[in-house]
């Protein structure tokens, strides 16, 4: 006959069982909900992203503005073709993006945890972005060479080519292997320093912002007690965490993407000068419209 105390472990085994199956659940929704944030993600502001790697990669005077690009691009290349060039692989990364990204912004707040005093279980704002900046450091190892392919795509369609010609790439994956021909691992990676550089600080910013807005927006009931954050308010959250973001790194972006669009072996020096001798600090800015309208509808999409 069984005792009491064996009774009692079978029946915490099965709490735990059911406890670790409803987180593992809550997970997998998580992950889920995340990866069609994601994608929607993608959809909206694609377009704007293109039209602000064409005015960021292409030469002075080329483009009048955005609009400039949007109509040319249409006139050239159509919807699917053009403003959706390079889509495919944004596609096919964020989900994994996300999940890397919010595993680190966890691990990132548990350093800062061990670092630092968290008083009541809350951080501050300045612990938030520390967290926040953890989190690119893993994610530059797959942002870097979608971002690498992608920009390559987009801004390929801007050639005209001659009766017969062909475009360079047919695709993501000939992308790859044309990279990876040409310099080996280096080739396809090429720019990740400008990508975390970009990302480690703009990801700072993000979750800042995002918290900083939540915490205002969130209503309170008599006792004090915070409540739910409503979707508009989410949606303003979001919203205002990418304009921040893009805000405080957008010249860094510009030199990221001539740095990965360029011929030969260009470095990140060099860009920086060239780009100055053209025309000061406004050369680092082209496409910072664009950035910004996409970055509400788009981020506010995500959450």
């Amino acid at each position: 006959m069984p005792s009491p105390a064996s009774i009692a472990s079978k029946e915490e085994l099965k709490q735990e069982a059911e406890a670790v199956a409803k987180s593992s659940l809550s997970g997998l929704k998580s992950f889920v909900a995340g990866g069609v944030g994601g994608v929607c993600a993608v959809v909206i502001g694609h377009p704007f992203d293109l039209i602000k790697v064409r005015m960021q990669t292409a030469e002075k005077g080329v483009y009048t503005g955005g609009i400039d690009v949007l109509r040319r691009t249409l006139a050239r290349e159509g919807l699917a073709r053009g403003l959706y060039a390079g889509v495919s692989v944004p596609l096919i990364g964020v989900t994994p993006m996300f999940a890397i990204s919010f595993w680190g912004y966890d691990m990132g707040k548990g350093i800062v945890q061990r670092l630092s005093t968290v008083h009541n279980e809350q951080y501050s704002i300045g612990q938030i972005s520390a967290a926040g900046f953890f989190s690119a450091i893993p994610m530059t190892v797959i942002t870097a060479p979608l971002e690498r392919v992608k920009v390559l795509l987009q801004i390929q369609g801007q050639k005209h080519l001659q009766p017969g010609e062909k475009h360079k790439y047919s695709g993501a994956s000939d992308v790859v292997r044309q990279l990876y021909k040409e310099g080996g691992i280096r080739s396809v990676y090429r720019g990740s320093a400008a990508t975390l550089a970009r990302d480690g600080p703009g990801s700072a910013a993000y979750f800042a912002t995002y918290e900083y807005f939540k915490r205002r927006l969130t209503p309170k009931d008599e006792s004090g007690r915070p409540g739910s954050l409503s979707l508009p308010a989410v949606c303003v959250a979001g919203g205002a965490a990418g304009v921040a973001m893009w805000s405080a790194v957008f010249p860094v972006d510009t030199v990221k993407s001539r740095v990965q669009t360029a011929e030969g072996r260009p470095s990140v020096g060099g860009v920086v000068r060239e780009l100055w001798g053209r025309g000061g600090i406004k050369a680092f800015f082209p496409g910072f419209g664009p950035a910004i309208a996409r970055a509400i509808p788009a981020n506010a999409a995500t959450l």
